[in-house]
């Protein structure tokens, strides 16, 4: 049974960094690609980040150059690091897995696998 577990969101200022991690289990990493997603109350769930194994990632546009995607196929482990924190990144963030090395380019609904979720809130 594939089972995804969020961890490390908060509150920070603007400005401010935090990492996120998704402890996989269930699965062996390097079978399965990651991706973030998030939502903000009141919106719809959107897409933030997400990775090929072999390395290709794409981002939001509006995370681009502050957003940081990696996995540790070792560990079993996604991070999501979020650099220059704005306001405007508060929201529920989501990792979700999919079987196979791309996801760089899926759609929300081509990841079957979903954790429940954790809260970032950015303070100005």
């Amino acid at each position: 049974q594939v089972r995804l577990v969020e961890s490390g969101g908060g509150s920070v200022q603007a400005g401010g960094s935090l990492r996120l991690s998704c402890a996989a289990s269930g699965y062996t990493g390097s079978d399965y690609c990651m991706g973030w997603f998030r939502q903000a109350p009141g919106k719809e769930r959107e897409g933030v980040a997400a990775l090929d194994n072999n390395g290709p990632t794409t981002y939001a546009n509006s995370v681009k150059g502050r957003f940081i995607i990696s996995k540790d196929d070792a560990n079993n482990t996604g991070y999501l690091q979020m650099n220059s924190l704005k306001p405007e990144d508060s929201a529920v963030y989501y990792c979700a897995a999919a079987p196979g090395w791309s996801c760089a380019w899926r759609e929300e609904y081509e990841f079957p696998y979903w954790g429940r979720g954790t809260q970032v809130t950015v303070s100005s």
